[in-house]
């Protein structure tokens, strides 16, 4: 059994990953913490980290920026390894959780669904057969109204992946509404559409000479991001120190 410490464990990503773990037989959260405590965990919850004395083998992190800092000093000295999902991070707190890399294990990827870590890694192997023989490729992203950077990190991420197998020699395309030529053989097109609720899609399109190969991935519930997080901290627990991400889950399945 693997004893999880929830930091931000009153959030919205906090509740759900209380949902996911109670219904998981190989993890538990011992404790949590949050700047305020309801009494409606059933774990103890610290409103101040430096406080917690909970035994726990690892740390799952979805707060907020400001409360960063103070985790990577509680972590280090702890020794605890932490997952990292708080988004939103300075450079300087980037550096800093690099930094903390070198003393504990630390996880923190773009994106912590499973399934667009598989497709992360499944593009690359489809990139050097489909890209190789002169498919053309398309990024299209969905999510919804609200959502205020395009594209995604996650679009960026995926056509990443395939560049990464494809020694760095694309390039990326976000708008050809000025553009009066055809596209090049090296562009990699990358779109996004913002409307209702959509939590997120993203499909890469593979076109080639009469065929077309094309990978999707929808999160139906922001609850894929939690399965995830829980997954990190199972690979995590025990590993020395060290940066890894989701790539590092996803390998043990040898894709």
């Amino acid at each position: 059994m693997i004893r999880i410490l929830m930091h931000g464990c009153n959030g919205h990503m906090g509740r759900v990953i209380q949902e996911l773990a109670a219904a998981d037989p190989d993890v538990e959260i011992c404790a949590g913490v949050d700047i305020v405590d309801d009494g409606k965990a059933p774990f103890p919850v610290f409103t101040d980290i430096s406080a917690c004395d909970a035994a726990a083998d690892v740390c799952i992190d979805f707060s907020t920026a400001k409360a960063v800092d103070a985790l990577l000093d509680y972590c280090i000295g702890r020794k605890l390894p932490v997952v990292v999902c708080t988004t939103g991070l300075s450079e300087e707190q980037l550096n800093r959780v690099e930094a903390a890399a070198e003393e504990i294990a630390v996880l923190r990827s773009a994106n912590m669904s499973l399934g667009i870590n598989v497709l992360m890694n499944l593009l690359k192997k489809a990139a050097k057969v489909l890209a190789g023989a002169g498919f053309d490729i398309e990024i299209e992203e969905r999510h919804h109204r609200r959502k205020l950077d395009a594209p995604s990190g996650t679009a960026l991420a995926l056509a990443d992946s395939i560049n990464e197998a494809m020694d760095g020699r694309y390039h990326y395309v976000f708008d050809r509404s000025q553009r009066r030529e055809k596209r090049d053989d090296l562009e990699i097109g990358i779109s996004a559409l913002r409307g209702g609720t959509i939590v997120g899609r993203h499909e890469v399109l593979f076109a080639g000479p009469d065929e077309e190969v094309s990978f999707c991935h929808t999160a139906q519930s922001r609850a894929v991001f939690g399965k995830g997080a829980i997954e990190a901290a199972k690979f995590l627990a025990g590993q020395k120190s060290g940066r890894y991400d989701m790539a590092d889950v996803v390998k043990k399945y040898d894709l």
